[in-house]
């Protein structure tokens, strides 16, 4: 575990910064650990955002982490939901097709946050 001078956890920091983009994630649309870990400016921690991911249960907000699936569109991360198929069913009542656990039409619905997000 990190720990900054000022006593805080980076890590916590960062879940918290990852929660946040999540959270800016439009209803029909799907980002990749990978294009947050890039936004945040740690293009190279797509597996913490991943972490993130599998602890966004505890945030304070609902955090729709659902949205985020891996550089190919696979719902890799639905064994950290309560129901396997749980991932799935959330996405497709917002719209979005899933066929053997991938995002059908991935490149059209893909959020990109540092296009999204620009200033």
């Amino acid at each position: 575990m990190c720990w900054r001078a000022d006593g805080n956890d980076m890590r916590e920091d960062f879940f918290k910064d990852v929660f946040e983009v999540v959270c800016l994630i439009p209803k029909g649309r799907v980002t990749n650990y990978g294009a947050i870990a890039k936004y945040l400016g740690t293009a190279q921690s797509s597996r913490m955002v991943g972490w993130a991911m599998n602890a966004s249960h505890s945030y304070k907000k609902k955090v729709p982490a659902h949205r985020v699936v891996n550089r190919n569109g696979m719902l890799t991360g639905k064994h950290h939901f309560t129901d396997p198929y749980r991932m799935q069913q959330l996405l497709e009542k917002e719209g979005i097709k899933v066929k053997n656990d991938k995002v059908l039409e991935f490149r059209k619905l893909f959020w990109d946050p540092t296009e999204e997000l620009r200033l």
